[in-house]
This record gives C-alpha cells, structure tokens and sequence, in this order.
C-alpha cells in the first residue's frame, strides 16, 4: 500500500506547549532599513528584530472549531483529508504526522517530476525543491508532541487536542520561491537568483513553525513573479493546461494532493489567479494584514502573501496563524486592526447562514477576452456556457443560503473622474526624462526607499557574468538617450521622484479607495460577487485565459481582500474547475471568508474533489523554456502593477 493511502487509526488523547521565537527580517545583500517589503538576504545578516505575536484566533477557538473525529468523512487517501480534519485525527491519535509527510512526499515523488527546473519537466513541476530530510524531522518531533501529550493525560477525546497544542502541529506546507525559508535558496522563478540563499525565516514561515507546520519546501511560481498565466507548472487537473501565475506552484501542489496546504504572494492576480485555474480555495489578504518580511519584493505597497487550500476553512486558519503586527519587520501590518478580529473557522448555523447580507455583482467590472476589454458589455454576457451555467446556480445557491444577491454598477474605471490613480493618463511629472503615472509616483519611491534596485545589483556583482546580465536586463532600466539599461538608472529614477509628487499619487490611490467603497455604500452592497476567469482556461502553448478580469490587479490597487473558491466544473474531457470570488472593503477578511465557508459547508462538492494523476507528457508535448524566463509575458498579463495598468492606459 502506497503512503498516500495510509488508513487512519484508533484515537487516542494528545496536549504539548507551544513556545514562541523571534520573527527577522533580511535584506538582498544589505542591512539597509526597509519600509514594509523585503527580499531574501543572499550575504548579510540583518540584526534579530523580535515579531510581534499574531491575535487573531486563541488557542481555545481553534480547539473548539475542529470537527469531531466520528464526524469526518472517510476519505479514501490520506492526502485527501483537509488541514483541520488532520489536526483532530492528530489529536485523537488516529494518524501520524510522519504518515501525512510521507504520504505527501511519495506523492511528490511520482508526481511533480525533476526539481530546479524553471520549464515543463513532464509532471507537475508543483515543488521546485524539497527538503525531505528537514520535513520528515520535523514530522517527527511533531509526533513527539502529540505523544508526550498524551502520556501527560491533556488531552481530549473524538478529535480535539489539548489547547496548548499549536494549532498546525505536524501539519506539511510548501512555501512560494520567492518567501524565504532558512537554510535554502529562495529564486524567485528563475536560475538568476541561483546562490540567494537565506539567512532565517520569512515572518510568515517563522510564524508557521511555530504554529507546528512542517515545511515541505518551495513551491515553483512564474519568472521574478512576473506573470499571471505561467507555464512551468502543469495544472492540477491537466498538465498541458495553464496553472494560473504568479504562485502556480501553490495552487497546482495544494490540489494536486502533493502538500496539505501553501502559502503564495500576490502583487497582481498570483494567488486568485493560481487558485481560480486550479480550483483551489485561496485568500489574498488586504495589505498589512500579514508580514511580508523576508519576501523578494515587486511592489512594496501592493505584496502580500496569503494560504491557498483545499477549503476556504483551512485557509482561514493558515490566515489566523499569519497574520498580526510585524512593527520592526513590516511597518504596513500597522495599519490593520490589533487586535485583528477573529477569523472565522466554523460555518454559520441554520438554513439561512448568509441572511442579512447583500452581495452585489459590479457591472462596469469589465472582462477582456481576444477582442481586447470589454468595455460597455456586462461580464456575465463574456462568459462561455460553461461558466454562465455555474455562475447562475452560484446565484441561485446563495439566494438560498438567504443572501440577496443583485447586480449593480460598480465603479467603472474607465472614466477619469472615478479612478484617478489606477489607470490614470495623467502624468504627474517628468522625472529623468520620463512620466511619472499616479501609481509610478507610489510603487517607485516605495522600491527605492527599500533598495530594490540597489540590492540586486549589489547581489548581481557576487554572481557569474550571465546571472548578472540577466538580472540586469529585469531589474534595470534604461533611459530615454541611454543605450543599455541599467540598476543606476532605475535608481536614479526611483529617488528622484519629488516628494510632493508621491504626496499627490498616495491622495488619488486613497480618492480611488473612497470613490470603491461609495459606489458599494450607494448600493447598499456589502461585499462583491466576481469570477476571475469567464471561459475554460487554454494550454500552456497559447493563450493561457480567453477570457478574464481587465482589472484583475484593481483589488491590489485598492488594497482589498478577496476570497477564491471553486462553484463548479466544466463539461470539456479534462473537467476543468470553475471559480468564483468575493472581495470587499480592507480588512473585511472576516465577512467575505465566513461567507465561503457558509457556502461551502452547504455546497462541498466542489472543493473536495480530486484530480486524476497525471501521466508523464512525452518530451515532444513540453513546453519548451529558457531557464532564466517563460515565454515572453504580454503586458496585460503581467503581476507588475507598473506594467499592466500601462498597458491599460
């Protein structure tokens, strides 16, 4: 019997301690201060900074949320168990965390192909490297744990453990490759960052340590996180389909059973992107919720990273673990309610869980298929059969959970005197020879003042003379009257931006929140119902969505959270999922995932579902790369908030 298929066993009792460390923060090879982003430190140590502890869910409401052993549904694999039915059947003695470990890695064994390749390796290519070694360890000193509680008589029977007991003890993760995790090099999606090693954990690795998890490794994403689609991964139910960027390696891995869970980072689309393509259940938080400290940054002031699951339940516990002020590492966690108010882990009772709520569908939220953006049609007329189909009975299930659900205007971006900032033609200044667009005036202070181009440069010179070119040619920029770009230019633009015209693009970011969240109140709309991607996604040779979210990076711009989960399947051979999300005001993480679970608990057949495994593609049918880059990423799909809304303008 494969260790995939491991059955659980008798219950028993279990309790342990938890202990709390120190959170730090790394800079790419510098100790310079930084202002809410950073990057994996390749050479130099930065000085321990102590993390403040998250607050949002007590030990006591974890243990009362988890299900009753008796009351979880067999599952045929032991991969199949959501993250909190296996902390109950930890706690109740009837698995192991060494069994779920290896169970996962077996799994990624057979499955996810050779590691370090940033191309089609003819499996899932979910994990880019594993640390098999580190993870069974940690496996088994969680099962220390677990046994030392339950000599010590703590715990409590069918299902629920000992509250001293973290809540994700034993539990195994894969990690972004652009987050760091010490001891290993975190690449950011390319062979560039070869030698980027790091120095301690991210704040969200340190924080899901020391709430027991088992970190598995580094779950591949997109080229320096630069694209929504990606290629390198094959989609958890068809390998020749597009995984959704930039985290394609965390949501193929977490549906794919090759992980119980993971953790990705969104700038523009790269967590609801990779858990819409592959019906995962994930969170993109509002900025400042969680840490982003030891994070390879793109955009400080847009970064965040946030779980992907099976379930939108696990996500929010993964949620509740990371986040919480991070004063010293990540000044932006300052601006979230502390204490954060608790995330939800349990659904609504009663017929109707989702009464008194009004959810609105934005008319003007324009979708863009082959034609370009579809200004003036509503989204829902985009969509193919398929996905009309299940948005239609997503409406009519959620109506029936006592939700009203209508459509409204929305904001339509498109016209100045509502966004200012986002898609703006202004130009705010002429800086070095080139415009300053209103968001430019935010996001290049914002990189400069953190040494975003400094860092890698300093980085570049200690690397071979192609690593350095190619960083160079990512990072760099070149001049109107220059030849070649390079890091000095950008920096030169960067710092050089006056601060009265960031003072003016922070304003119009802030009027373009204000003016979002009247058009909501004007409605009486509490938060929005939208599907991300409107048609069936297409093979990672071609045109990767046909039909998906103009704004897609607009809740990034606004600073919002939204919540993924899976409404349905498609009728294609490969049965391919479809997604819907709620996104609402900043820190409204609590509504809109209790509304997930709500739905959820009603309606599990979609987010339980499996994937069949894979079979190896023949090496005539990969997908070709460079190991520095993807295919080239048109504008309009990129995560690079700086591109994309150009290619709007």
């Amino acid at each position: 019997m494969s260790a995939d298929s491991t059955p659980v066993s008798t219950p028993r009792t279990s309790s342990a301690p938890a202990s709390r460390g120190l959170s730090r923060r790394a800079v790419l090879g510098s100790t310079a201060a930084v202002t809410g982003a950073v990057a994996v430190s390749a050479a130099t140590a930065a000085p321990a900074l102590a993390a403040a502890p998250p607050a949002a869910a007590t030990p006591a409401a974890f243990t009362a949320a988890l299900p009753s052993v008796s009351g979880i549904k067999k599952r045929s694999r032991l991969v199949d168990y959501e993250v909190t039915e296996l902390a109950a059947l930890l706690r109740a003695g009837a698995t192991t965390s060494v069994k779920i470990t290896q169970a996962y890695l077996d799994r990624i064994d057979r499955f996810n192909g050779p590691f370090e390749t940033y191309a089609d390796n003819g499996l899932y290519n979910a994990f880019v490297r594993v640390d098999k070694a580190g993870a069974l360890a940690q496996a088994r000193a969680a099962d220390a744990r677990f046994a030392k509680a339950g000599q010590h008589g703590h715990g409590h029977s069918g299902g629920h453990g000992d509250d001293d007991l973290p809540p994700l003890l034993g539990i195994p993760f894969g990690i972004k490759d652009s987050v760091a995790v010490k001891g290993f090099e975190a690449k950011d999606g390319s062979h560039a960052f070869d030698g980027n090693a790091a120095l301690r954990d991210a704040t969200v690795v340190h924080r899901l340590r020391e709430a027991g998890a088992v970190i598995l490794g580094h779950t591949i994403c997109s080229a320096f996180s630069g694209s929504i689609t990606g290629t390198f991964a094959g989609n958890a139910w068809g390998l020749k389909y597009v995984p959704g960027g930039s985290s394609q390696g965390s949501g193929v891995a977490t549906v794919a059973r090759l992980a119980a869970a993971t953790i990705g980072e969104e700038t523009g689309g790269s967590i609801v992107m990779p858990s819409a393509a592959n019906g995962a259940s994930g969170i993109k938080p509002s900025l400042g919720t969680s840490s982003v400290a030891g994070l390879m940054p793109l955009s400080p002031g847009y970064d965040v990273l946030g779980p992907i699951a099976r379930s939108v339940r696990d996500a929010s516990l993964i949620l509740s673990v990371m986040l919480g002020p991070d004063p010293a590492n990540d000044p932006l966690t300052l601006a979230a309610p502390d204490p954060f108010p608790a995330m939800p882990l349990t659904p609504r009772k009663g017929r109707k869980p989702l009464a008194g709520i009004t959810i609105g569908i934005p008319q003007t939220d324009w979708m863009r298929t082959g034609a370009g953006v579809q200004v003036g049609v509503a989204p829902q007329d985009t969509y193919d059969d398929d996905h009309r189909a299940a948005f239609e009975r997503l409406r009519r299930q959620l109506t029936s959970l006592g939700a009203k659900v209508k459509e409204f205007a929305g904001l339509d971006v498109t016209k100045a005197e509502n966004d200012p900032y986002f898609s703006s033609s202004d130009v705010l200044a002429t800086v070095d020879g080139s415009p300053v667009s209103p968001s430019s005036a935010v996001l290049s202070p914002n990189r400069y003042e953190i040494r975003y181009w400094d860092a890698v440069k300093d980085f570049a010179a200690t690397r071979p003379a192609d690593q350095a070119k190619t960083l160079q040619s990512q990072y760099g920029r070149r001049a109107p009257g220059e030849s070649a770009a390079s890091f000095e230019s950008a920096t030169r633009f960067g710092g050089a931006i006056p601060a009265s015209v960031r003072v003016e693009g922070e304003h119009r970011r802030r009027t373009l929140q204000a003016n979002y969240q009247a058009a909501l109140d004007d409605a009486g709309v509490d938060f929005m119902l939208v599907m991300s991607l409107g048609a069936q996604i297409g093979p990672r040779t071609g045109n990767g969505f046909p039909v998906y979210r103009a704004y897609y990076q607009l809740p990034n711009a606004l600073a919002w959270p939204m919540v993924s989960f899976p409404v349905g399947y498609d009728s294609t051979d490969a049965g391919l999922p479809i997604t819907a999300q709620f996104w609402g005001p900043r820190f409204s993480e609590p509504e809109i995932v209790q509304a997930a679970i709500d739905y959820q608990d009603n309606y599990p057949e979609y987010h339980n579902a499996a994937p069949p495994d894979p079979r190896p593609a023949p090496a005539a049918e990969r997908v070709p790369r460079a190991l520095t880059a993807e295919l080239p990423v048109p504008p309009e799909l990129s995560n690079d908030p700086l591109i994309a809304e150009e290619a709007l303008r």
